[in-house]
């Protein structure tokens, strides 16, 4: 398979908007038949996100309102890393604790979701988190969120009926219970 044939090659960037969670950049890029093009690229620094799985096969949710959707959600508990270079698995212990409370003795990476490559940067470290325990939750102060318990097996259902609809929380469920299935 040749890659040339596929390959853009970047010419430029331009920041067009530096927002604090998203900075939208024009990248000039050269196409593989040599003519020039545009690409709007919003860049996010990136997140990690968390299946927590308890002994009874739960999956701990947060629910909270997600105003670009204009819905309350459910979703695994998830943030954006700090820095460039923090440890995304780091970012993931900080907010499990941090949404829920619980912090976990095992941890799993499941994969690196990039979230929308057509036009984000976004990449969202997925992990399996067992062995929990409970402490304080300590949400940001801008956070606002519920933790509730739910059977795997309902979760994958509501992935499958189109229920949950966010892309991090359905395929963590779906590459949780696939890693639950074997081992």
């Amino acid at each position: 398979m040749c890659e040339d044939r596929l390959t853009e090659t970047i010419l430029s960037k331009e920041v067009v908007y530096p927002g604090v969670i998203l900075r939208l950049e024009h990248w000039q890029v050269r196409l593989p038949n040599g003519h020039q093009a545009l690409r709007e690229v919003a860049c996010h620094i990136g997140a990690s996100a968390v299946v927590a799985l308890d002994e009874q096969q739960r999956v701990l949710l947060v629910r909270q309102m997600r105003i670009a959707v204009g819905r309350i959600t459910q979703e695994i508990p998830a943030g954006k890393l700090d820095a460039p270079d923090e440890d995304p698995l780091l970012c993931a212990q900080r907010e499990l604790s941090e949404e829920t409370g619980y912090q976990a003795d095992q941890w799993h990476e499941l994969t690196c979701l990039e979230t929308s490559p057509g036009c984000l940067t976004e990449r969202i470290h997925l992990y399996l988190a067992t062995g929990l325990h409970k402490g304080a939750s300590h949400p940001d102060e801008d956070e606002f969120v519920d933790a509730a318990w739910m059977p795997l097996q309902e979760a994958v259902a509501r992935v499958m009926d189109g229920t949950f609809r966010d892309g991090k929380t359905s395929l963590g469920i779906l590459m949780a219970a696939q890693y639950v299935a074997s081992h």
